[in-house]
Order: C-alpha cells, then sequence, then structure tokens
C-alpha cells in the first residue's frame, strides 16, 4: 500500500458531497489520500492521535459551521493545512470561511473557497510538487488541459 500523501478529514460525513471533488481530483494526478469522518468538538482525543500518526504530508480539512476543524489541526502539526469550507444551512458557508482564514498569528491555515473541494486538491497537490518534477509535471499538464477546454468552449 502506498505512503498516503495527502488527507482529507471532514467534520461530518454529510461533507462528503463537496470534500470528494478533492479526493479526485488528487487521484487523477496520482496523489495517494485518505479520507475519514474526526470532528474537532466531538471526537479531539482521536482526532490529535490521527494526526501525530498520520503519515500525510498535507491536511485538507472540511467542515462547516463553526469550522474548527482546520484550525484544530493546525494547531497539533507543523504540516500544512487547507481548510475547505463547506456551505452550511445557515450563512451560506461564510461562517466558516470567516472561522478558518481568521487563524491567529502563528498558526497558519490556507483557505480555499467556500465549497472549493477541486482547488483544495489542486492546491494540495502544488505543495507536494514542490519537492516532486513528475507531479509538478503533471500539474502543468493539467493546466494546459484545463485552458484548451476553455479555448474550445463556444458560444453558438
Amino acid at each position: 500500500m502506498s505512503t498516503v500523501q495527502v488527507s482529507i478529514l471532514m467534520g461530518s460525513k454529510s461533507d462528503w458531497e463537496v470534500v470528494k471533488a478533492a479526493r479526485d481530483q488528487l487521484t487523477a494526478l496520482g496523489v495517494t489520500t485518505e479520507a475519514k469522518v474526526l470532528s474537532a468538538h466531538r471526537a479531539p482525543g482521536p482526532l490529535h492521535t490521527y494526526v501525530d500518526a498520520s503519515p500525510a504530508k498535507v491536511f485538507i480539512c472540511a467542515a462547516g459551521g463553526a469550522a474548527h476543524l482546520a484550525g484544530v489541526v493546525a494547531s497539533l502539526t507543523t504540516r500544512p493545512v487547507i481548510a475547505l469550507p463547506i456551505a452550511g444551512k445557515y450563512l451560506d458557508g461564510l461562517d466558516s470561511l470567516l472561522a478558518m482564514v481568521q487563524m491567529p498569528k502563528g498558526v497558519p491555515v490556507a483557505t480555499v473557497a467556500i465549497n472549493g473541494a477541486g482547488n483544495a486538491g489542486l492546491l494540495a497537490a502544488q505543495m507536494l510538487a514542490v519537492a516532486d518534477p513528475a507531479l509538478a509535471k503533471k500539474l502543468v499538464e493539467h493546466r494546459a488541459s484545463e485552458m484548451q477546454k476553455v479555448l474550445a468552449e463556444k458560444l453558438e
């Protein structure tokens, strides 16, 4: 089994419908992932144990509402943490976004757009690509492919 490069954590299973786009993006680039439900509020002990033991080089943390998961994970590791705010039934995810970007000095968390799971996956891959030329090449190819899709679009 390959070593997990990116750990994708979410506070609730209901987040998976949005979050799986990050996993799909990473899988398409050949990046190994692991996805788990671990709540910062309802399972802090298991979350701490998981982060300490995880071989992941990057964490993507998705949460809605109070959205403390990314901040808690960032407080437990010096590895990069990407926060993925999930739109909820209140405030359309703005509450989550604001909670994630207002981290205190000394505990940085990168944050993508509300429900921006695909970009979270790409950002994690870019972080890994700094030390992985083969992955960097795949990202360049991906970007070129996306450009070709845009250029091929016709209005009528």
